[in-house]
This record gives C-alpha cells, sequence and structure tokens, in this order.
C-alpha cells in the first residue's frame, strides 16, 4: 500500500473544493513526485497546483486548484510522514533507548534518525542514515534549520562513539550544508573523560568555523539510568567535572562572543545544577533556540515568573496546591512559590521534588517522572486541593504518563485534581498557583517521534 494514500480530506478545505477524494493517491505537485511529507510540505506551499492523483482502480487524473500561499491543502494521509519513519543505525555508547528497562510501550524502544523529523519536529540526527539522495534533496529544498547530534567532529572518535563507519562524514556534510546556507543547531552529548576535554575544544573550534551556518550548540551531560547491564561502563558527572567543563565551554564562549558576537555554545542547566553553581543570567541565552536541550530553560521559567508577579496580588486567596517537579527544578519552582508567596499572603503550598527510583536517582529531571514514582511519594502527603505538574511528565498531547499509568488513575489514588502546566512557560506556573486556568499546549506527535523526550 503507499504511503501517499489519502486517509481523509478535511471539509471545505482547498482539496476538498478541488474535488480530491479519500482513497486516491497523491503522485505529483506540478510534476514534482510526492515521495514523503518534506516534498508534500514543500510543493503544495504554491498557490497554483496541478496535483496528480491515482485511484483504487489505478487509474490516473488531474486537478488544478489555487489557494493562499502557504495554506494546507486539507490532505491527511495513512502516515504522518507519508513514508515510513527511518530508525537509527548507530549503536551510541550513551544511547538512552538502550537503558530502558523491558515491558515499556513500543514506541519508547523505537531509535529515530530521521531527517525529516528534525525539520518538521525538531528531533536532532546524526547524518549516518542520509543517503547522497536526501543530502542533496535537504540542499535542493532549503531545509532549514536542521538539529544534529555531533558528540565530536573527531572522526575517529565519533565513529567510536556511535559504531557507525559513517559517523566520521558528519563535518563533510555539515560543511556541504553550511555552504548551501542550510541553519544547523548542534548538540554534544558530552561524556566524561570520553569527548569531553581536548576532544570538546576540537569539536567546539571546529562547529565554531562554520558559523554562521552553526547556530547554537548545546553541551549536555550523559544520561545513566540504572539498566546499563551489558553496556560499556559510563559514569556520571561529578561536581568537579561538571565545574571543569563549564569553565571550557564558557571560555570558547566569551572569546567567540568577542569575535563573533555571539556566544555559539552554552551548556545546559543541568550542568549548573551539577556543578553547584549559579545559573546565566537571562541575557547570557541571547535567542534561547535550544530550550529543547534545557539551555536556558530554569532561567526562563524564573524570569517569566517574576514578570508574572508585577501585579497586585494581595488581594487573591487561591485554593490550597502543590507542585510535583524533578529533583532538579524543585528549587526552582520553590523560589516561584516563595516570591508569589510574598506579594499573595493567602498561598498555600508545597513543593515536592519527586526522585526517580523508576530509572535511578541520577535522573533528576521532570520529564522522565513516572506515574507510579508520582503516586507512591505522594501517599498521604498534604496536597491540598490540587496538584500541578509540568506537562512533559506527560505523553505529547494524552493523559498518559511514561509507565502508561494515567491522570485520572493518579488522581484516584491521591485524591486531589491533577493539572498538568507547560513545563517552559513561567507566566502560566504563576497563573496555576494563583488559581487561574491554564492550558498544556502539548502539540499531537506521531508514535514515531515520541523517542525524542528520551532520545539525546
Amino acid at each position: 500500500m503507499s504511503l501517499t494514500k489519502i486517509a481523509s480530506v478535511d471539509p471545505h478545505s482547498p482539496a476538498w473544493k478541488a474535488g480530491v477524494r479519500p482513497g486516491e493517491t497523491l503522485t505529483h505537485i506540478n510534476g514534482h513526485p510526492i515521495v514523503d511529507v518534506l516534498d508534500y510540505k514543500f510543493y503544495a506551499y504554491d498557490p497554483k497546483l496541478e496535483l496528480t492523483l491515482t485511484g483504487p482502480d489505478g487509474g490516473s487524473r488531474t486537478l488544478r486548484l489555487r489557494k493562499e500561499e502557504g495554506e494546507d491543502l486539507g490532505l491527511n494521509f495513512e502516515t504522518y510522514l507519508m513514508d515510513r519513519a527511518r530508525s537509527c543505525a548507530n549503536r551510541c555508547i550513551f544511547c538512552f533507548v538502550d537503558q530502558m528497562p523491558p515491558g515499556m510501550r513500543e514506541t519508547l524502544y523505537f531509535k529515530d534518525d530521521d531527517a525529516r523529523l528534525s525539520f518538521l519536529m525538531g528531533n536532532y540526527m546524526t547524518l549516518t542514515n542520509l543517503s547522497k539522495r536526501e543530502i542533496q534533496r535537504i540542499i535542493d529544498l532549503r531545509i532549514s534549520p536542521i538539529n544534529i547530534s555531533v558528540h565530536a567532529t573527531d572522526p575517529q572518535l565519533r565513529t567510536a562513539m556511535l559504531k557507525n563507519p559513517r559517523a566520521g562524514e558528519c563535518l563533510e556534510i555539515m560543511s556541504r550544508f553550511a555552504q548551501a546556507g542550510i541553519e544547523m543547531n548542534c548538540q554534544i552529548v558530552a561524556c566524561p573523560g570520553v569527548n569531553d576535554g581536548p576532544a570538546l575544544d576540537r569539536s567546539l573550534k571546529e562547529l565554531g568555523e562554520l558559523h554562521p551556518a552553526v547556530t547554537s550548540v548545546a553541551v549536555v551531560p550523559v544520561g545513566v539510568t540504572k539498566f546499563r547491564e551489558g553496556l560499556c561502563r559510563i559514569d556520571p558527572y561529578t561536581k568537579d567535572q561538571a565545574a571543569a567543563l563549564i569553565d571550557q565551554v564558557e571560555s570558547f564562549a566569551a572569546a567567540f562572543l568577542k569575535e563573533k558576537g555571539t556566544r555559539l555554545a552554552w551548556c545546559s542547566d543541568e550542568f549548573y545544577l551539577i556543578a553547584g553553581r549559579k545559573l546565566p543570567e537571562r541575557a547570557y541565552y541571547e535567542d534561547l533556540n535550544q530550550l529543547e536541550n534545557g539551555v536556558g530553560m530554569l532561567r526562563l521559567l524564573l524570569h517569566q515568573a517574576e514578570l508574572a508577579e508585577d501585579e497586585d496580588l494581595s488581594g487573591m486567596a487561591p485554593p490550597p496546591f502543590s507542585v510535583a517537579t524533578g529533583v532538579s527544578a524543585a528549587p526552582f519552582v520553590q523560589e516561584i512559590v516563595d516570591k508569589i508567596g510574598e506579594k499573595c499572603a493567602n498561598i498555600k503550598g508545597t513543593v515536592y521534588p519527586i526522585r526517580n527510583r523508576f530509572f535511578g536517582e541520577t535522573i533528576t529531571v521532570s520529564g522522565l517522572i513516572t506515574g507510579a514514582d508520582l503516586t507512591e511519594q505522594l501517599r498521604g502527603k498534604d496536597l491540598g486541593e490540587r496538584l500541578l505538574i509540568p506537562d512533559n511528565m506527560l505523553r505529547a498531547g494524552e493523559q498518559v504518563f511514561l509507565d502508561d499509568v494515567t491522570v485520572a488513575q493518579v488522581e484516584q489514588v491521591l485524591g486531589v485534581t491533577v493539572i498538568p502546566v507547560p513545563a517552559d512557560s513561567g507566566f502560566d506556573l504563576a497563573d496555576a498557583i494563583l488559581g487561574r486556568e491554564v492550558t498544556a499546549q502539548c502539540p499531537v506527535l506521531p508514535p514515531e517521534a515520541e523517542y525524542y523526550r528520551y532520545n539525546p
């Protein structure tokens, strides 16, 4: 069955008005073959289109239509990608998926390395899956920006870390993208004694040479769970190691800022927490284009909450509440609660850091907290009338935790209303604390994109 087969047509959309029917297969737009979602979105952008369609009987027909430039055609396909998702061909020494316990839902074991999800969903790719045709298509279609997991620019080291003979081609491919004007956000998952130290110096230098095509570099610490049996030994960063790496990246960033006007590279918030260092101020993070990697996330949360506190709160009496979050974010959430409490004497709330007993307590982020850990650690606690949780604890667009426990089940066990709050918004957190209604805006992702929350 062709994956460009049309499953449904949105009523009153341009395609619906033109007479496109479910069950037909879209083969060409303006004479260009449609292989997958990238072709579809690129060639369907124009206001004048000629669609070539094949019916269930094999017959072909052509429809012409007009629409607004960039307006969606209104076609829905059998799969989001209009193709099968491409699995990862690497065997990275730090892969988080390899550290998943058995018995979880199937999508959490799928290792994606798909250029299309990099552009459309913000996922990171390693480039080892790209054929010559796909590299050229990214250049021809000006697919930008794209997100690249670099980890190391030294070809031999990168090959050893990814355990893929094509891994050493990374810098060469990125150079071609840079020459074509493709913007790239990069990440480096730092592993102690492997790709930090001199190797990190080299990576930052060589990525800096690709600026302005390389627009940002995030350096994040490796995530180490308790499920590493049979895998190579990787230890979490110690306080001293994290401090040394911060100094290394900040030194590069200061020199680059002086020469090029941007720091280019930043450490994730987690490095500062491990090192016991104060977070940089909001301005340090410039455009905050590495928020998904936890770069500046906590500083933004504090900054936005401070702005939300400017109004007069003295007469408010919100219902008592509790907040459950990851160990790393808990002190910052407590700071926000305390500051709001200074302006609203009627605030009554408690912040509970949830320890990750499922993956191991080296994992401290809220997005990897399970429903079981949440309920077990909050059972019998004073939770008030509302339990606020960051929405990244839940599967995107759904009310389900990582371990398939539902929000409704948590509410039943704990006897409290659970309110998901956008994890990256201090404004929404302040509103939720004050008893105002908030709506977690979780996009509904295709199943093949779910890995992104767990796979650096």
